[in-house]
């Protein structure tokens, strides 16, 4: 798999200095690390805590005793897979756009550090694991897994025509959302439902924040996205969105219901929303990637407290009214 046109890939300009693939990994293969992303583990993080999130609500809602480890463990391995296969698919498609994008022109294919078809082999082995993980689930979770494709195939294709293509993303990154459901319960209810909708307005706040590191770029090369389109306004959208998030998320939590570690997982998680939010500088694109990445932190604080409480049941139902 390893080319000898990309031993020695230039550097990418969101990926930490030093980090494991620069300092450990073999150089016929960091083309192709670098591909997956595997040095700017952040996406994995993001397309794997609504899984993590999913599974432990459906936990607590089946009174298990702690969430389904071996179903923690797969979703990681999926997300990473999936994850990695999606961003080589992107690149794939993205190649001519990429070189024209200050931030991008660094990625593996675009400077000519792994050829297409390389590539193409790369996304089948990718895509391999990930059929072996999804392959490991329920029946049901196999087939709520299959109705996901669609939407990750076409997403890279959707910042040439719609102003919206993060909504696209948020689709397909708050799939977890309904897996870890699926995989507990076999079906799928109004919990996992609510969970999945704030799941892709987190998503699209998310990236919005993320897209205002190429705006000035994307604006040049024709291709489109919600930080040109919110503009000036972009700081207000996503509060709009990240209030909507908590809403649906405590909707669904309640819906449960849940103990007191939940509610206590999903407070923190607001107000990492509302500190993201006045942190956020949208001309700044070093405070923006880091304010963008801090969403894992954010999703940690939530899962914990549902984690929690498979562990130390303390519903909150005979609170409700």
């Amino acid at each position: 798999m390893s080319s000898s046109e990309g031993a020695t890939a230039p550097p990418i300009a969101d990926a930490p200095r030093g980090n494991w693939v620069e300092r450990v990994a073999p150089a016929p293969l960091r083309p192709y690390l670098r591909l997956a992303r595997l040095d700017r583990p952040i996406g994995s993080w993001l397309l794997l805590l609504p899984c993590w999130w999913s599974t432990s609500l459906a936990a607590i809602a089946n009174d298990a005793p702690h969430p389904d480890l071996k179903l923690l463990v797969l979703f990681a391995v999926g997300a990473v897979a999936m994850r990695g296969a999606g961003c080589t698919w992107n690149d794939i498609l993205d190649r001519k756009i990429d070189r024209q994008v200050a931030r991008t022109r660094g990625r593996p294919i675009a400077s000519g550090a792994v050829s297409v078809p390389a590539a193409f082999a790369f996304l089948v082995l990718q895509a391999l694991i990930g059929l072996a993980v999804l392959l490991s689930l329920p029946h049901f979770a196999i087939v709520t897994g299959l109705a996901s494709l669609g939407v990750v195939a076409v997403y890279p294709l959707m910042k040439r025509v719609t102003s919206v293509p993060q909504l696209i993303l948020g689709i397909a990154f708050s799939w977890g959302a309904l897996m870890g459901w699926a995989a507990v319960m076999r079906t799928i209810a109004d919990p996992a439902l609510l969970l999945f909708a704030g799941c892709v307005l987190w998503v699209f706040a998310y990236d919005t924040i993320y897209a205002h590191q190429d705006k000035e770029d994307d604006a040049i090369v024709g291709v489109r996205s919600t930080a040109l389109l919110f503009g000036r306004a972009s700081a207000l959208a996503v509060g709009i969105c990240y209030a909507f998030v908590v809403a649906l998320f405590a909707a669904a939590l309640l819906s449960v219901p849940v103990g007191v570690f939940s509610v206590l997982g999903l407070i923190g998680f607001a107000l990492h929303l509302c500190w993201q939010v006045l942190r956020l500088d949208i001309d700044d694109p070093a405070r923006c990637l880091a304010v963008f990445k801090s969403n894992r932190d954010a999703g940690l604080i939530l899962f914990a407290g549902l984690a929690l409480d498979t562990l130390i049941p303390n519903t909150i139902a005979p609170l409700l009214p």
